[in-house]
């Protein structure tokens, strides 16, 4: 163990200037007894020491001679020789020697003799004497303490009252980094100048002051000796104090733990990326809608993985053109879907702006990584990197500006094909990019893809479905005899799929007007093509002047062949005799409004929906007189999850109850009162107003 050369005045040392200052302690643990012998060897002074270690005072020992009080007559030869010998020679002698202690034990007493001369050159002996037993326990507890601390894998020193290094351990010499001769004489502050010193300083001082140890206080940095590595260590601190309890310095130990300290943060990141991917399970995909998934990918990835982060989409997928020429390849167009940031920053403005498409240059990380289907990492942006990272020079520009250090890009993969990229930059955060950054956010695009390609494939099945409903859809219905109408069409909202509700009306001869609203139980291509095949059987059973309940018959036929069950109201309107024959195939009652009055659901036969077979239909005839109205309408009008269908019924009845308004009027305030914004159901809408027959 490395030491200073001189002991220093904070532990009590030589240099020491208070005089009154109180003693060690070493010299009373080994109780050193002193004896004076004059030449012919009586005991002429006897200390308190000695009284206590031979038993004798010094009333009973001065004046006598030593050899016959404390010799045994078998030792008393040999004594004699040797004290001979110290007065003659003046030699002194060292040793152990049996004495016989006053209670009549003999005991092994370390002895140190030397001869002493006064002014008038008379010779004296003087004895030295301690207890053997006690100094060879404390020589072995010395020696096993200086081993222990000298061989111990713990860091250990010892520091004066100013907090300089008195002595160090070979351990904390590797901890540190630093040699012994660099550590002793110098302060903390000058030694650990890249630990936080101010804080280690004042834990020492509150010990210093206090007594109370501090045990267990953690520290981390990087040593001169390790300087890439992030090290921890667990210190404690002790005061130190003589028998007398006076302060002498302060005392440390120092563990390193670094491979526990790594272990746990990686179990802490290991944590953090489990629960990251968790929420990412949870917040990613809640809608069909491809922007908002897009935007929720983005926003789980900041902050807890990237400081920006950017999802963008190859744009051949949009309309599932999975593009393989050579331009395509080299030079893809994407789709900026989404960017999220986890604290205001220009960075943002370096991304392509939401909703453009731009070719990307084939030299792009991105490209490369949509291309190979593999992260590209750049754990340390040089400035040469920053072309390939932005899109042009003012972007490139900018990143340098807003700090970025690290980048990461990971293609997005779904069902085995590329689909978009995943681009993660950090600046504000300070660590680097890693291997296990790359994994995680592979993990997160992977989940994030499918559901990119979800959102993307249900737009386009969507898309597909709303255009080939609408052109399934009858045109703007000519004028006809009698008859005022007015229709709207609404498809479902948010993400839901179109449906098979559809209007029609339809001429027939002699003043009459067919006019028919139904709904294909289900959703998607396939409803709207049911209900596109029923429109037109409709249409054409129409033409053979067919009684409403009958006609509904071969309907029902023709959707049991369909394989979609269909409710329908169809309504034949007779101009020239005021009247309407009406037939229900299991649909909601139709509303008569007649003025005056207020409107009343039409207590008709409910009959089955269409494709049930076997159930026949009744027709029910109403009077249409001028001015009364008949309000056709499908499920989605009224219906909602949380809400009965009779009070939704009772709504629909009190918004007719208004003031008379023209009928384009009253289908916008219908959907604006009843329908939601996000109501996931079509709605088919359509009133009819009887003007009565106009000369002709």
């Amino acid at each position: 163990m490395s030491t200073t050369d001189a002991f220093p005045a904070g532990l009590g040392g030589p240099e020491s200037s208070d005089a009154s200052a109180p003693p060690g302690g070493l010299l009373d643990v080994l109780s050193v007894a002193a004896v004076v012998l004059d030449a012919t060897g009586r005991i002429t002074l006897w200390s308190p020491q000695a009284e206590k270690l031979f038993g004798y005072s010094a009333e009973e020992a001065l004046g006598r001679y030593a050899a016959r009080l404390l010799v045994d007559e078998r030792n008393r030869e040999q004594i004699l020789k040797l004290f001979a010998e110290v007065m003659a020679v003046g030699e002194n002698w060292a040793g152990v020697f049996p004495v016989r202690h006053k209670d009549g034990s003999t005991r092994l007493v370390e002895f140190r003799n030397m001869r002493l001369q006064d002014a008038h050159h008379g010779f004296y002996a003087l004895g030295i004497a301690t207890d053997q037993a006690t100094l060879r326990r404390l020589e072995t507890e010395l020696s096993l303490s200086v081993r222990l601390v000298s061989q111990s894998p713990i860091g250990l020193c010892v520091l004066d009252t100013d907090l300089r290094y008195v002595s160090v351990n070979p351990a904390l010499e590797r901890i540190d980094g630093i040699p012994a001769d660099q550590h002793i004489g110098h302060r903390v502050r000058e030694v650990l100048s890249f630990l936080d010193v101010d804080r280690i300083e004042a834990s020492m001082r509150q010990v210093l002051e206090s007594g109370v140890p501090l045990l267990d206080q953690f520290a981390t940095g990087r040593t001169p000796a390790d300087p890439d590595n992030e090290h921890a260590w667990s210190v404690s601190y002790y005061r130190l104090e003589d028998p007398a309890g006076r302060v002498l310095g302060l005392a440390a130990s120092v563990v390193d733990i670094t491979e526990r300290h790594r272990a746990a943060t990686e179990a802490a990141q290991a944590r953090e990326r489990l629960t990251l991917i968790a929420d990412a399970t949870v917040r990613i995909g809640t809608t069909l809608d491809l922007d908002q998934t897009a935007r929720e990918l983005a926003e789980v990835c900041v902050p807890a993985l990237a400081d920006v982060a950017a999802v963008d989409v190859l744009d051949s997928i949009m309309d599932d053109r999975r593009g393989n020429s050579g331009t395509e390849r080299d030079r893809p167009a994407f789709r900026a879907l989404a960017v999220a940031a986890a604290y205001p920053t220009e960075a943002t403005r370096a991304a392509d702006p939401t909703g453009d498409v731009a070719a990307y240059d084939p030299d792009r990380l991105v490209t490369q990584a949509a291309r190979t289907g593999r992260p590209v990492l750049v754990p340390r942006v040089r400035p040469e990197d920053l072309p390939r990272i932005a899109r042009d020079p003012a972007a490139a520009e900018l990143l340098a500006r807003c700090g970025l250090h690290s980048y990461l890009a990971v293609p997005l993969i779904a069902r085995g094909a590329v689909v978009g990229a995943l681009d993660l930059k950090r600046a504000r955060n300070p660590v680097p990019f890693t291997e296990d950054d790359a994994v995680l956010a592979s993990e997160l695009a992977a989940r994030a893809a499918v559901c990119i390609d979800n959102a993307r494939w249900y737009q386009a099945q969507r898309r597909a479905a709303l255009t080939l409903q609408r052109d399934l859809l009858p045109p703007p219905p000519p004028r006809r005899p009698g008859l005022e109408v007015a229709y709207r069409y609404q498809p479902a909202a948010g993400t839901s799929e179109v449906g098979g509700d559809w209007f029609d009306v339809i001429p027939l001869a002699g003043d009459r007007t067919a006019l028919v609203v139904g709904d294909v139980m289900g959703s998607g291509i396939s409803a709207a093509a049911t209900m596109g095949q029923l429109r037109t059987a409709t249409r054409a059973l129409a033409e053979l002047s067919l009684d409403p309940s009958t006609l509904l018959g071969h309907l029902d036929h023709i959707a049991d062949g369909l394989g979609r069950s269909t409710t329908c109201v169809y309504v034949v309107h007779d101009a020239q005799r005021a009247k309407c024959k009406i037939s229900n195939a299991g649909h909601l009652p139709p509303v008569l409004m007649r003025p005056g009055q207020p409107p009343q659901l039409l207590d008709l036969p409910t009959g089955a929906p269409l494709g049930v077979g076997g159930v026949p239909f009744e027709t029910t005839v109403v009077d249409l007189a001028p001015g009364d109205q008949l309000v056709l309408y499908t499920d989605g009008l009224v219906e909602t999850r949380d809400t009965s269908i009779d009070v939704r019924l009772g709504a629909l009845l009190d918004v007719l109850s208004g003031p008379p308004r023209p009928l384009e009027t009253t289908c916008d305030v219908l959907l604006r009162v009843l329908r939601h914004p996000d109501d996931h159901d079509d709605v088919a809408l359509l009133i009819a107003r009887s003007t009565g027959v106009t000369e002709r």
